[in-house]
């Protein structure tokens, strides 16, 4: 069953795949977009396990779904594979990943058959080879261009093979940057941190494709037709949210995975998204309950470097105060500081200390 979050005194009840809430007529979030430009890892599921109500909600809507993922170590088919192990039914052609992406790029910047060093899974090797070209392992054959996706398996020497390449004037293209990635087991390294080991290597930068880089979510929406209100969901304000913003999209963030409440109210503008919610659960919430901004149960004052949060009658609940919070911080325009958040009763401290908001620098 859904628990839905109650932001002041209505309540909200589910009917025909939308969320109304009685006495208001609010329509649920998801109602208002045509597609869902969905995050992967940290969104849908961590590791094994789906993210709390995924399958439900996934199950509940009848908005087209598109599944990105930075994470270029599986084929699309091994990833709806994977979504269908876990409890969803999903069509590997609604699956876009950054090993997609990155191959269609170098076939457009490739001779045909020209070769291209792979410096991650045999998935990604096979991406590159749908495209025309031929995937190497090695510097001594020649390769035109180097490109770099998550494997558990890469190690010094696939490292080293590719330095050498790039020093030697191949293009470099990057799946992503992403640091790390969340597991059930908690954030470990992901592409980014091998990435960062050959910009050290060689001094140079490579071609990203990855979300915060518009190419996904632009090969996604090239794959459905004209839609009108795509929206994108996802854990991470440096990717999944600073790209939607590069491509004016709205987006909903989710706390399931990267990035905190924390994070959220310290981000600066172009990693601000629309919306905030635990989960995937937020999508079928009325769009204005899951909304960054004033809330009815909180009320906020600036002096200087300090936002003081106070409760103002019946505060709801959930992320009621960080969505007010968030806005607060946001108005005030901190240029780069850390801002100060301070509790104005005893209800708003206990609001705000559960979100981790009372120790901000």
């Amino acid at each position: 069953m859904f628990d839905l979050e109650r932001d002041g005194p209505s309540r909200s009840v589910r009917l025909c795949g939308c969320v109304v809430t009685r006495g208001v007529g609010a329509a649920s979030l998801v109602c208002a977009h045509d597609c869902l430009l969905l995050d992967l890892d940290g969104t849908v599921f961590r590791g094994s396990s789906p993210t709390t109500g995924a399958i439900e909600t996934l199950e509940s809507i009848e908005a087209r779904t598109l599944y990105l993922t930075n994470n270029a170590s599986r084929l699309a088919q091994e990833v709806a594979d994977h979504l269908g192990e876990l409890g969803f039914n999903v069509d590997p052609a609604d699956v876009v990943t950054s090993a997609q992406s990155a191959a269609r790029l170098l076939g457009n910047e490739l001779e045909h058959g020209s070769r291209v060093l792979v410096v991650g899974t045999e998935a990604l090797a096979t991406e590159v080879v749908n495209v025309g070209l031929v995937p190497v392992r090695s510097v001594q054959e020649a390769p035109a261009a180097v490109v770099q996706g998550h494997s558990p398996d890469t190690d010094w020497r696939d490292l080293a093979e590719a330095a050498l390449a790039i020093r030697g004037g191949a293009l470099w293209v990057a799946c992503n940057i992403d640091a790390t990635f969340p597991t059930e087991r908690g954030l470990v390294p992901g592409n980014g941190s091998m990435v960062a080991a050959l910009r050290a290597a060689t001094g140079s930068e490579p071609i990203v494709v990855g979300k915060p880089q518009p190419t996904m979510l632009r090969d996604a929406l090239a794959r459905g037709g004209n839609f009108e209100s795509p929206l994108v969901v996802g854990d991470r304000l440096d990717t999944d949210i600073a790209g939607a913003n590069s491509e004016g999209l709205p987006s909903l963030l989710v706390l399931s995975g990267v990035s905190t409440a924390a994070d959220l109210v310290c981000a600066p503008s172009d990693r601000h998204p629309v919306y905030v919610a635990e989960d995937l659960r937020g999508l079928c919430q009325p769009s204005e309950t899951v909304r960054i901004g004033p809330r009815p149960g909180w009320r906020s004052s600036t002096s200087g470097d300090t936002v003081t949060i106070a409760s103002a009658g019946d505060c709801g609940g959930g992320l009621s105060v960080v969505r007010a919070a968030a806005h607060a911080v946001w108005s005030a325009q901190f240029n780069g500081r850390p801002p100060v958040l301070r509790a104005g009763d005893d209800l708003a401290h206990a609001a705000l200390e559960k979100w981790c908001l009372l120790d901000l620098g």
